[in-house]
């Protein structure tokens, strides 16, 4: 967070989707690009954090995405992902993995089997927090793994909800992860 990144937005997304999902554009199929011409663009970015994101990008890690990562990694840069985890997270994953486990349907759509190959859960929240708190528990997330994010997709949104969020951090201590990018340009695209 507060890092300039390049994005790759990956398209594709696995049901349940997301109610409050900001990028439902990137559920369908999206345009494709070869290997050479990402790195191209991300390269014109001048960043050394490219975060990839979906949809659900791992649904693509052997359809070209292992071997992007593999490119990044080599030409110096920094790799985070994005992930819900529905689509299983790759045990050869070398970035960092986020992932935002999704409670949906009053279950938890994330197989418990990929906790380990998480190095942060994001988790975002709109109002109570009993489920997160029964999965931080019965994982045994320490919590510095464990950002806390309020729900919004505008800057009117993310201020409504950041006080309860912070407290929530506060008295849990948790990492409070607002969305900055929506706090300073309201809800622009492609900031």
């Amino acid at each position: 967070m507060g890092q300039p990144a390049a994005f790759v937005r990956l398209s594709g997304c696995i049901e349940p989707y997301c109610p409050w999902c900001d990028s439902a554009y990137a559920r369908k199929k999206g345009r494709s690009m070869d290997l050479p011409v990402i790195l191209e663009k991300v390269a014109a970015l001048g960043k050394d954090l490219v975060v990839i994101t979906g949809g659900e990008p791992f649904m693509q890690w052997k359809t070209g995405l292992a071997e992007l990562e593999t490119r990044l990694l080599e030409s110096g840069y920094r790799v985070q992902y994005e992930t819900s985890g529905k689509a299983g997270i790759p045990d050869s994953v070398k970035g960092h993995v986020v992932c935002s486990p999704k409670f949906l349907e009053l279950r938890w759509c994330f197989d418990t089997q990929y906790v380990s190959r998480v190095d942060d859960f994001k988790f975002v929240v709109a109002d109570g927090c009993e489920e997160i708190l029964d999965f931080i528990r019965t994982h045994h997330i320490p919590a510095q793994k464990v950002w806390i994010m309020p729900l919004g997709a505008t800057r009117a949104e993310q201020l409504e909800r950041m006080v309860a969020a912070w407290n929530f951090c506060e008295t849990h201590k948790f990492n409070f992860a607002p969305r900055l990018h929506t706090l300073a340009f309201n809800n622009k695209r492609g900031v």
